[in-house]
Formats: C-alpha cells, sequence, structure tokens
C-alpha cells in the first residue's frame, strides 16, 4: 500500500486568513490530503471553524480530514457535510463515547478516525491500557488510529505489530524522521506541518528512491514509447481542467516529460531558445498538473492543468482569444448552459433591471422564492404523468430557473452542488 503524506494545520492557533494561506500553499505542493483541526469547545468556534472548512472546501482540489471537538452527533454531521471526507474525533475530549458508534452509524465507518495521544511514560502497562483503549475505539466500528505524541519504542512497536486497523501517525517530525515512522507497521500515513512552504514532489521522489512505497504521480506510458517529430518532441495540448478551454499548444521533450511527471508542474521545451522551461518561472503563472492523456496515434499530448493567472503572454488567459471565422451555433452543453443562465441571473441580482421577472423574485424575498420553486415542484410531476414528454421538458427547465434564483439568494453556487454531488460517487 501507498503511503501517503498529510499536510496537517492546526485551526485552533490560527486565524481563518492563515489557514486558507497554508490550504493555498499545501494545493499544489504535491501533499495527498490535508487534516485541519480546532478541538476548541467555544460553541462559537466551533461555528466559525465549520465556516473556514466550507471555504477550504471551495477554494481547495485537495481531500481533507476534519478534527473537531463533538458533544453531539450534530458536530459530525457539520464537520462531514462541510466537505470534510474524513471526521477526527479527539478521545481526550470527547464527552460522550457513545457517539462513536452513532457516529459511524451516520457518516459510515470509513469517515471516522479516533485520534489517540500516545504521549505516555511508555511503561508496559501504560502501552497495553492504551492499546486497550484503542480496541475498545476500534470495536465501536471507527475505521482508524492518529496516534499523537508517538516515541518509537519497542512497546510501541510491539503495540502497532498487534493492531490491525489503520494509523495515520501525526508528527511534527522535530523528535522523528519521516523514514522512522513510516517504517512502523500499519501506518499509511504521515500527518505534519513541517513540510509548509515546502516541495512535497521533491520529498516524495527521495523517499521512492530509498525504496518506500509512497503516492506519487505515476505515468503508465514512457516518453520513450511516444511517437516524436523530426527533432525528437511531442505537441502537448494545454486545457482548463474544470472548464475544458483549450489554453495553449507546446511541446515536450524526455527531460520535460519526466520533470513534469516528477514535480506537478507544466514543463515544456523551447524551440527557440533551445531549453527547458518551466511554465509561470518568470511570470508566476505555473501550471500545476491534473491529468495527461495521450491520442489513438500516441504522438499528441492531452494536459489538463490548474492554470494560475493568465496561459498567454500577452495577458489572456487562454492563447485562443482571436477568432478568424465563427459561424453562429447554439452552445447546448450542459455545464455551459447552467453556467450561463446562472450568470445571467448573478447580474440580475448585482445590476436591477426594470420588468425583469427574476428581479420581481429577488425583491419579494425568500419566501417567494420558495413558493415558486414548490409549485414549479408540483408542475413537474403533473407534467410527468402525460405521455406527451414536451410539457415536461418544459416544467423541468423552468423548476431548474428557480432553482438556480434560489442559489443565487442564498449564496450557493454551482461549484457548491457540484461537489457535493461529487462526493457521493
Amino acid at each position: 500500500m501507498d503511503k501517503k503524506i498529510i499536510a496537517s494545520i492546526d485551526a485552533e492557533n490560527e486565524s481563518r486568513e492563515t489557514v486558507l494561506e497554508l490550504v493555498a500553499d499545501y494545493d499544489d505542493s504535491g501533499v495527498d490530503m490535508l487534516y485541519i483541526y480546532n478541538y476548541s469547545k467555544s460553541e462559537k468556534e466551533r461555528d466559525e471553524f465549520i465556516s473556514t472548512l466550507r471555504l477550504v472546501r471551495d477554494r481547495s482540489d485537495l481531500p481533507f480530514m476534519a478534527g473537531v471537538y463533538v458533544d453531539r452527533l450534530e458536530d459530525v454531521k457539520k464537520a462531514y457535510y462541510s466537505g470534510a471526507c474524513k471526521v477526527v474525533i479527539d478521545m481526550d475530549k470527547i464527552s460522550d463515547q457513545e457517539l462513536l458508534a452513532q457516529a459511524v452509524t451516520k457518516i459510515g465507518k470509513e469517515n471516522v478516525w479516533a485520534c489517540v495521544n500516545f504521549g505516555c511514560d511508555y511503561k508496559e502497562e501504560t502501552i497495553h491500557e492504551i492499546g486497550q483503549t484503542c480496541l475498545k475505539y476500534i470495536a465501536t466500528g471507527i475505521y482508524g488510529i492518529m496516534a499523537k505524541h508517538i516515541q518509537i519504542t519497542p512497546k510501541i512497536m510491539k503495540y502497532l505489530n498487534g493492531n490491525y486497523c489503520p494509523v495515520i501517525i501525526r508528527d511534527a517530525l522535530e523528535r522523528n524522521s519521516i523514514t522512522s515512522l513510516m517504517d512502523l507497521p500499519n501506518v499509511e500515513a504521515i500527518a505534519t506541518s513541517f513540510y509548509a512552504g515546502k516541495n512535497v514532489f521533491g520529498v516524495k521522489k527521495s523517499l521512492k528512491e530509498q525504496g518506500y512505497p509512497v503516492y506519487m504521480l505515476e505515468t503508465s506510458m514512457k516518453f520513450a514509447d511516444m511517437k516524436k517529430n523530426d527533432q525528437g518532441l511531442v505537441p502537448v495540448v494545454v486545457q482548463d481542467y474544470k472548464t475544458n478551454e483549450v489554453l495553449m499548444l507546446a511541446y515536450m521533450n524526455e527531460e520535460a516529460y519526466e520533470r513534469t511527471v516528477e514535480t506537478g508542474r507544466m514543463t515544456y521545451w523551447s524551440r527557440s531558445r533551445n531549453e527547458l522551461w518551466i511554465k509561470g518561472d518568470t511570470s508566476g503563472h505555473y501550471q500545476y498538473v491534473k491529468s495527461i492523456s495521450i491520442d489513438c496515434d500516441s504522438d499528441t499530448l492531452l494536459a489538463k492543468v490548474k492554470q494560475i493567472g493568465a496561459a498567454c503572454h500577452t495577458g489572456n488567459y487562454s492563447c485562443f482569444y482571436t477568432d478568424i471565422f465563427k459561424t453562429d451555433f447554439e452552445n447546448d452543453d450542459i455545464s455551459a448552459v447552467f453556467d450561463k443562465v446562472f450568470g445571467v441571473i448573478m447580474d440580475r441580482k448585482k445590476n436591477p433591471k426594470e420588468g425583469s421577472y427574476t428581479n420581481y423574485l429577488f425583491d419579494k424575498g425568500i419566501d417567494k422564492i420558495l413558493k415558486k420553486c414548490g409549485e414549479e415542484a408540483t408542475e413537474i410531476v403533473i407534467a410527468a404523468k402525460n405521455p406527451d414528454h414536451e410539457e415536461l421538458r418544459y416544467e423541468i427547465a423552468d423548476f431548474m430557473y428557480h432553482v438556480m434564483v434560489l442559489m443565487a439568494e442564498t449564496g450557493l453556487t454551482w461549484t457548491d452542488i457540484s461537489r457535493e454531488l461529487a462526493s457521493r460517487e
């Protein structure tokens, strides 16, 4: 099993702004996941933390574990529904351990972890007591143990050898090395703040070379197996990974291809300068690779990237901003249509237009919008009983429009909805 590196972020002692800055730095650094925690008992701080987690969900592509104080099932639900892939419950701070079983039932066994403090005197009986406590937690149905304040001793090794649930070690890497922790049995990840501001891709490469099975961006095809042009290069079509907008065309040689896979940053070969170049090194407009595909003839690559800033040296987001020939056509791509309609609705909200039905709904407020959503839902039910589905098509479109007005009124976006649906796959 490939071991992972998790970025640990203390949201209890850092401001929201600092947390979000750290998340942004980690997003493309090569870490596999985030562990964001705030175990404060304060109701206000807990609510603020959930709001922070929602912002993390909206701004980052990385999955994240949430460590929260739990004294009711609602705390677990709020953390999980904020976008967390797993909820970590600190066993030193839980008010009722029966909540563990309830949490497992509510959000699923694989999504509940127990954080256990191993900071003890390391006597045989103490380790045994901690081990028995962990077994009790596991019996409630939780998936794994996050162990903190661990010191590697024969007794700890003995415990971990006898523990058959997955383990994540939370460690600052000040006293222990990452390799010594990865050597421990059943450890599937290291959660640490040590790599803040560092290139984790390089760390992983070093670990891989030492024989550690770390999770890395892997390629299923060697550059040597691709068809090159007469200069030994392969063209790369670059797209925005979210919108699929074509951004640019560049070329790779073998070194550029290998560097891209190793670092996660798009690296090309400049034909004019006859040298390797990392996109963004001079402008700051880096491209972080999300996927690379190859065409049926194995002679052209398609890279989907997260583009920072503009892809074009002119300052335009895409290099393909000049139309030289264009016919009228209707774009019926569902995401494009939803984005366009929602964009019009948001524009009406910001810039009211006299006589606009959308502005009429906004002026009447949430109750009117909800009433219309209910009416349109009823119209769908009635239309669905009609064998002619033309009316049903119209009613569904009408309902979707009113739902988008509701989304605009309550501050939701299509990104919020798509992320929620994606999390249920």
